[in-house]
């Protein structure tokens, strides 16, 4: 069955005569990633590939170089390593560090609501690597929970730095804009510009919604979520969740206002702050372990026993950095919040202009893309009606498969998940069953010669061919049998037939010719007979024999069951008792004709004088003595020589 992985030409390519390409990880608007072999260093990397339809785009290539260049110029165990950036023809790519493992979207995905010394765990993590970048001079602008790998040996990095610029160049155009709406910074919003207080908004966003298992800010359409983020305060986590303590609803609720100049200053401060946090509730973050667990990335639950992070924990004992308590926090944003009153006008205003660019991002610019539903399992009509509601159009393939039953798709191509534009075609692969195939014949032919040649067909051999005594030579094929995948009688298909794949044979393979040991003692015929792998009783089958000789084998009996005989079988010698013996009768005293009678009627001939045949002498002449006498015996056509003479 061909795969989607196998179908991506990418797989098994040598990218800039380096990296060998083995399978594809994720796909995103920009590019796919794949795991990767460096055959120079011969170690496995991530190899990040912009989309073809991309490469001409001067403004996507700057981003894919930018990302390079923003991540190497960090070195913080909590940031995806980039090791390369090259150009392999149209081919542009980034080499990474390669993490198995998942995201915290799949970690939220499968278990919704963190616990508190789980988000602690990923915050601090989160946070001691987003300060790295900050203290860089260097603003993420795409922070969400897609961008957090956890690893399996318990490592937290975030990654995508495919958005990343200076804090200098710190307006955002249009094409900008591309962080994802639940996480945008109001001020991205209303003014386009972001700092790092941009990205403390989104982490601010990202901790409510591992605290409560939903984000804060829900709408039909982008538009709606955005004004929510411009226009309202984040409720407190504890409202949702009562088990989230107050130090975590004041962290979140000083990380989302709406001013810039009320959050952190930088990740760093954060950070601190959390610190802080952790002493006084008594929480240190899960270190990682030195020994990665061995467990699917699937296995969420082993993952978050131990919860990744290689960071450096502050010593508890060391003095807390000077921080503004919590009741003065809450009077001066109460203060500030009492002349947000006309800037809120002023906002709305600005958000109606704004619409119109955000509008055409999510209308008909990349916010527009769709993904492709999950549709395997189905028939096609109900895979091309759920396409087709998704805005797709959609097209059949069929392709044979031994594993899918016939009419069930089996993956759509591009991939589910994938985003695409609406509108854009999307094949659905059928499962048109297996393949059949008419099948040579098979008698005549070697048995591995046979063997090879199913193989290459996809059809199932018996791993024991059944050999039996022919004509044919030793190892050739005599017959084989097919018995359906799908189930029914098997059918013979020696000299060829029809069959499907993942059907199975069975090969009949001549042993030789079976033996022949008539004429031969008991003892040769019992070596000769166990040499070719018979069993032979001991209790041979004597019988009476004129032709041969006393002891001598004449030969086996029949088989016990019907058909040729087989290695491993009983087979019983016949033996010889050599002639039947019968006695003789006295025929003394009797005339020629009547001795000549009886010595007949008894299955013996007899011989006398030549002048007992002579006519009328029969008659007169009489028997005066046999031999032998009556007292011996004979086998069949035995002669009894008899003394005559004439009489009267």
């Amino acid at each position: 069955m061909t795969t989607n992985q196998q179908a991506d030409p990418l797989i098994g390519r040598l990218v800039d005569g380096r990296y060998r390409v083995r399978a594809r990880i994720a796909r995103g608007g920009m590019a796919t990633v794949y795991v990767a072999t460096d055959l120079r260093l011969e170690r496995r990397i991530a190899l990040k590939v912009m989309h073809a339809h991309l490469s001409d785009d001067s403004a996507f290539q700057s981003r894919f170089i930018q990302e390079a260049r923003a991540a190497a110029r960090l070195a913080d165990p909590h940031v995806v390593n980039v090791f390369d950036q090259g150009q392999d023809g149209e081919l542009a790519y980034l080499v990474m560090e390669y993490l198995p493992g998942i995201t915290l979207r799949e970690l939220l995905r499968e278990q919704k609501r963190l616990t508190v010394p789980q988000t602690i765990t990923i915050m601090d993590a989160i946070l001691a690597g987003l300060s790295a970048a900050h203290r860089a001079g260097i603003v993420h602008r795409d922070v969400k929970p897609e961008n957090v790998l956890l690893a399996e040996d318990g490592r937290i990095k975030i990654g995508d730095f495919g958005l990343a610029r200076a804090t200098t160049a710190n307006t955002a155009t249009g094409q900008q804009l591309l962080g994802t709406i639940a996480y945008l910074a109001p001020e991205l919003v209303t003014r386009g510009t972001a700092d790092a207080r941009s990205d403390i908004y989104a982490l601010g966003i990202m901790l409510y919604e591992m605290l409560v298992g939903e984000q804060p800010y829900k709408g039909e359409q982008p538009m709606q979520i955005a004004f929510q983020h411009a226009t309202e305060s984040v409720p407190r986590p504890s409202v949702r969740n009562p088990a989230v303590p107050e130090q975590l609803d004041e962290l979140v609720l000083w990380a989302t206002e709406k001013s810039p100049d009320e959050r952190p200053d930088d990740a760093q401060q954060m950070l601190e702050r959390l610190r802080a946090i952790e002493r006084e509730l008594g929480i240190a973050p899960a270190t990682a372990r030195a020994t990665a667990p061995q467990h699917s990335q699937g296995d969420s639950g082993d993952l978050t026993k131990v919860m990744p992070g290689t960071m450096v924990i502050a010593d508890p004992t060391a003095p807390a950095p000077v921080t503004v308590d919590n009741a003065t926090l809450l009077r001066r944003r109460a203060s500030k919040r009492r002349a947000r009153g006309a800037f809120l006008l002023t906002l709305v205003l600005l958000l109606a202009v704004l619409a119109g660019g955000v509008g055409w991002w999510f209308g008909s610019g990349p916010g527009s893309l769709v993904a492709v539903p999950g549709v395997s399992g189905g028939t096609y009509d109900e895979a091309a009606a759920a396409l087709t509601e998704a805005g797709f159009v959609p097209s059949q393939k069929d392709q044979f498969s031994i594993d899918i039953d016939k009419g069930t798709v089996i993956e759509t191509d591009p991939a589910e998940g994938t985003r695409l534009d609406k509108g854009d075609p999307v094949t659905v692969i059928v499962s048109a069953g297996p393949a059949n195939h008419t099948l040579d014949a098979l008698n005549g032919r070697a048995e591995q010669d046979a063997r090879d040649y199913l193989a290459s067909l996809n059809v199932n051999v018996a791993e024991k061919s059944l050999v039996l005594f022919s004509d044919a030579d030793a190892g050739i094929v005599i017959n084989a049998y097919v018995t359906p995948r799908a189930g029914g009688d098997a059918y013979a298909c020696g000299e060829g037939c029809e069959v499907f794949e993942d059907d199975s044979v069975e090969l009949y393979v001549s042993a030789g010719a079976f033996p022949d040991v008539s004429g031969m003692s008991v003892d040769e015929a019992r070596s000769t007979l166990t040499d070719k792998g018979l069993v032979v009783g001991d209790d041979p089958q004597y019988v009476f024999s004129d032709n041969t000789d006393r002891d001598i084998v004449i030969g086996v009996a029949d088989r016990a069951e019907e058909g040729n005989w087989r290695p491993g079988d009983n087979v019983q010698l016949i033996v010889s008792k050599g002639p039947e013996l019968f006695p003789v009768p006295d025929v003394s005293g009797k005339t020629l004709n009547e001795a000549k009678r009886i010595l007949s009627d008894a299955g013996f001939k007899a011989t006398y004088a030549a002048w007992g045949d002579l006519p009328g002498f029969a008659e007169m002449a009489t028997v005066t003595g046999q031999d032998p006498g009556s007292d011996k015996s004979l086998p069949r056509n035995g002669t009894v020589n008899l003394s005559i003479q004439l009489t009267g």
